[in-house]
C-alpha cells in the first residue's frame, strides 16, 4: 500500500476543464488516487497531516504526469542513425530486435524508462519484442505502462498474434494494473490484410487495444497503393483496425479522406514530430487533424530515431515545426501542447491519470522552477509558466515523479533501481546484440 502524500506549497497546474492553476495549492494522495486538490488554505482546514508525508513544493510546478503515446525501448541510441526510415529499418531496427533475448530487452527496458521517468513520464505506450523482459522492468521501476508486440507476416521474423496473445495472458494487469498488453501492428509494409483482420479479432477478443505505425513515409504510402491499391490509413479502415482503443502513430502523410476516417471511428493518433523531422519523414497535419476533432497526444517514437526520450523536447517541436511550416506563429500555443502530452495521451489510453482532480489516479510530477529555464518567471502568471514549459525547459528540471500513488524518483533520485547499474548492463547488452545481429546484405 502505498503512503499518503501531501505536496503544499506549489504551483498545481491541475490541467481540468477549467485550467485550473493554483498558485500556493496542495495535491492529497492516498494509495494510487488523488483524494483532494485546492489552494494550500483549503486543503489544510480539510485534511489532516497526521501520518502523511509532506512534500513541500516551494518554487516548483506541480503538474499530471506526461504520457508518450507513442514509444519504443531502445537498446541502440546513436547506432547507425544517419539513414532514411526503410533504410535503417532493413540495417539496424530490425537486425537488432531479431538478436534480442528477454534479459537484453529488460535491461534496454529499464534505461529507457528511467530517462523517461526523470523527464517527467509516468506512462509509456511501448511496442517492441519480449514482452516479458518489458513488463518486469515496467513492474520493478514503476512506471504505467501499455506494452505491444512488433507484429508482421511470418516471413519478416518479428512477433505474431500468438506471442501478442501469449503476453497478453502473462503480462496484462500486472502491477496492480499499471501495465496492460496491446495488440501490436508493425506497419502495413510487414503486414497483409488478413493478418491486420486478425489483429482487430484478437484485440475483440482480448478486450484491449492496437497499436499501429500509419502513413509515416512516403515510401510507406507508394507501397501500400502498389500492394493494395489504397491508401494506408484506408486499408486500416476496411481491415477493421481503426477504432476508439486504436493508437495510430506518426499519420504523417494522411489525406483529408484519411482524417476523415480518423474522425469517423476515433481513432487516436500520436504525433511524433522531432522523430518525423530526423527521419525526414515529413511533417504531420496536425492542425488539420485537431480541426476535425480527432485526439492528438504526442510521442518521443523511440531514442534511435529521437535520440532523446525527453517528452518536454518533444513538446516544443510539436509547436515549433508547425509554426515554421505554415508560416503561423498562433498554432500549437503553449497551453494546448501540455494539454496534448498530459490529459490527451490519458484519453488516448482511456486511463484515469492526465489531470490533477479528485478521483483520478496518482501521476503526479513536481518540475523545479528556480533556475534559468523559468526565468523570468512573473508572479501567479500562469501564461508566461506554460511558455516556459514548452519553450524553454527541458526534462532536467524535474525534480520528482510520482507513479500510482509511489514516489519513484525523489529529489531527482531513483527509488526504486541502482541507475549506475541500469547504465552499465544497458551498455552491455547493446554490444553483446550487436555481436549476434545479422545484417542483410
Amino acid at each position: 500500500m502505498s503512503e499518503r502524500i501531501i505536496i503544499k506549497n506549489g504551483t498545481v497546474m491541475t490541467m481540468n476543464d477549467a485550467d485550473d492553476v493554483l498558485f500556493g495549492g496542495s495535491v492529497v494522495i492516498e494509495d494510487d488516487r488523488i483524494v483532494d486538490v485546492g489552494t494550500d488554505a483549503e486543503v489544510a482546514a480539510r485534511q489532516s497531516s497526521d501520518g502523511a508525508r509532506v512534500i513541500d513544493a516551494s518554487d516548483k510546478a506541480v503538474l499530471p504526469g506526461l504520457v508518450d503515446l507513442h514509444y519504443h525501448t531502445a537498446v541502440g541510441k546513436g547506432w547507425s542513425d544517419h539513414l532514411p526510415l526503410w533504410e535503417y529499418l532493413d540495417t539496424c531496427w530490425y537486425p537488432i530486435i531479431r538478436a534480442l533475448n528477454p534479459e537484453e530487452a529488460y535491461w534496454a527496458a529499464l534505461a529507457s524508462y528511467s530517462e523517461s521517468i526523470k523527464c517527467g513520464v509516468t506512462t509509456v505506450n511501448d511496442m517492441y519484442r519480449q514482452l516479458g523482459g518489458l513488463a518486469r522492468a515496467a513492474e520493478e521501476i514503476g512506471i504505467r505502462a501499455v506494452l505491444s508486440n512488433d507484429v508482421a507476416d511470418d516471413e519478416h521474423d518479428l512477433d505474431t498474434l500468438e506471442d501478442n496473445k501469449a503476453a497478453h495472458e502473462r503480462s496484462n494487469g500486472a502491477a496492480n494494473g499499471r501495465i496492460e498488453v496491446y495488440i501490436g501492428i508493425e506497419w502495413l509494409p510487414l503486414a497483409s490484410e488478413g493478418l491486420l483482420k486478425d489483429a482487430r479479432m484478437l484485440a475483440d477478443e482480448l478486450n484491449t487495444g492496437i497499436h499501429i505505425h500509419l502513413n509515416e513515409s512516403l515510401t510507406e504510402v507508394e507501397n501500400s497503393k502498389e500492394r493494395f491499391g489504397r491508401r494506408p490509413t484506408e486499408v486500416a479502415y476496411d481491415c477493421g483496425i481503426l477504432f476508439d482503443r486504436c493508437i495510430a502513430a506518426h499519420c504523417v502523410w494522411l489525406s483529408d479522406t484519411e482524417i476523415a476516417l480518423m474522425r469517423q471511428t476515433g481513432t487516436q493518433i500520436s504525433h511524433n514530430p522531432s522523430s518525423n523531422a530526423k527521419l525526414g519523414n515529413g511533417i504531420a497535419r496536425v492542425p488539420e487533424m485537431l480541426a476535425a476533432g480527432i485526439n492528438v497526444g504526442l510521442g518521443h517514437d523511440a531514442a534511435e530515431c529521437n535520440n532523446s526520450r525527453d517528452l518536454f523536447e518533444v513538446m516544443k517541436f510539436a509547436s515549433l515545426i508547425h509554426r515554421a511550416n505554415r508560416v503561423d506563429a498562433s498554432l500549437q500555443q503553449a497551453p494546448d501542447v501540455v494539454r496534448m502530452a498530459t490529459r490527451n495521451g490519458s484519453a488516448a489510453l482511456g486511463h484515469e491519470t492526465g489531470e490533477l482532480s479528485t478521483g483520478k489516479k496518482a501521476d503526479v510530477i513536481l518540475v523545479d522552477l528556480n533556475n534559468q529555464m523559468f526565468t523570468p518567471l512573473y508572479p501567479e502568471n500562469k501564461g508566461h509558466l506554460y511558455s516556459h514549459l514548452v519553450f524553454a525547459a527541458n526534462g532536467s528540471a524535474v525534480h520528482t515523479t510520482i507513479i500510482d500513488g509511489k514516489v519513484v524518483y525523489d529529489d531527482r533520485r531513483f527509488t526504486t533501481i541502482d541507475e549506475r547499474q541500469v547504465l552499465q548492463e544497458a551498455n552491455s547488452s547493446f554490444q553483446s546484440v550487436l555481436e549476434r545481429m545479422v545484417v542483410p546484405t
